[in-house]
């Protein structure tokens, strides 16, 4: 397993972690977690990637129930917030209030002291930046969280929050968890160059675009998938995103390399990018996953894969 640091601060996560949106909690039950996170552990993995949206709490009273059987120093594991929760108009969003409250929940759920990281789930623009920044700031002096991070922020979001942070001495967020894939790079053009100028870790998801880069669409939507399920992926289902997909398998394929390989190995040879976060429903499905590492292609195989999805112009 390879490590990589996250930004400039002294942490170090492994290049694949291992994500609970969805599966943990959700569509797969706590015996097959439990075989999971064994696995992805004995392999490296030390990051495991949880939200308290994620099955409403479910994903983190899972690990919860797991997290006695680990060795809790050796895991860096997060949780985020911002999501509303309940009804109440306090239990959403990125104030003072709903920080404080939420990561007792989370850390009450987990069975823990600390989380190792802590997201602001998307943007607040109705509360005030250096509200939730003196919120994260105190969360990280108390000790109930070793770094902070945000997920799916403006650059220029993250830019006026180091700089408040460094002028008000506030702990400053460490990473940034943007969506990236072949068929998202939209961060190309300004998140990922903000990221490298301010010296934030980039922890990417859904770096196989909800499936959609595994093959598993190219003869159409079988039936109970994701995109049967859901309008998430309604987007990359038109005619040309798919001929490009289809383009895609069968160039993997002609190397002998899965496409899930490939595609979870272009994204973690971008420059910037700290680690992907990756969803598991079998230890099969995880083992796949992990290939990606030992990938190696020729040069000229990653120029067709980009002449396939054109990087994003700044």
């Amino acid at each position: 397993m390879e490590y990589r640091k996250v930004g400039r601060s002294g942490l170090k996560v492994s290049a694949l972690s291992l994500g609970g949106w969805i599966t943990i909690g959700g569509s797969i039950d706590e015996a097959a977690t439990r075989r999971i996170v064994a696995e992805a552990i004995e392999a490296g993995i030390n990051f495991l990637d949880l939200a308290d949206a994620y099955a409403r709490g479910g994903a983190e009273r899972t690990v919860g129930r797991i997290l006695p059987e680990l060795e809790r120093s050796k895991l860096v594991i997060s949780s985020k917030l911002f999501w509303p929760m309940s009804d109440d108009p306090n239990d959403r969003g990125l104030s003072r209030k709903h920080i404080m409250e939420s990561v007792e929940k989370s850390l009450r759920h987990l069975g823990t002291d600390y989380l190792d990281l802590y997201f602001c789930h998307r943007e607040d623009l109705e509360t005030p930046l250096d509200e939730t920044a003196r919120a994260m700031d105190d969360l990280v002096r108390q000790g109930k969280i070793l770094y902070w991070g945000t997920s799916v922020w403006s650059a220029e979001r993250l830019r006026a929050t180091v700089e408040l942070c460094r002028e008000a001495g506030f702990a400053p967020p460490i990473v940034e968890q943007p969506q990236y894939s072949l068929l998202e790079r939209g961060i190309e053009a300004d998140v990922l160059p903000a990221a490298r100028e301010l010296g934030l870790g980039v922890v990417v998801w859904s770096p196989l675009a909800g499936g959609m880069l595994t093959g598993k669409y190219d003869d159409g939507v079988p039936e109970g998938s994701r995109a049967a399920t859901t309008r998430w992926l309604e987007s990359y289902l038109t005619e040309p995103v798919q001929a490009r997909v289809r383009a895609f398998t069968r160039l993997a394929r002609n190397h002998g390399v899965a496409p899930s390989n490939l595609a979870l190995a272009w994204v973690l040879r971008q420059p910037g990018v700290t680690c992907a976060i990756t969803g598991a429903t079998t230890p099969q499905q995880l083992r796949e996953n992990l290939a990606a590492l030992e990938l190696d292609v020729p040069e000229t195989v990653w120029a067709e894969v980009d002449a396939l999805f054109p990087a994003v112009k700044s």
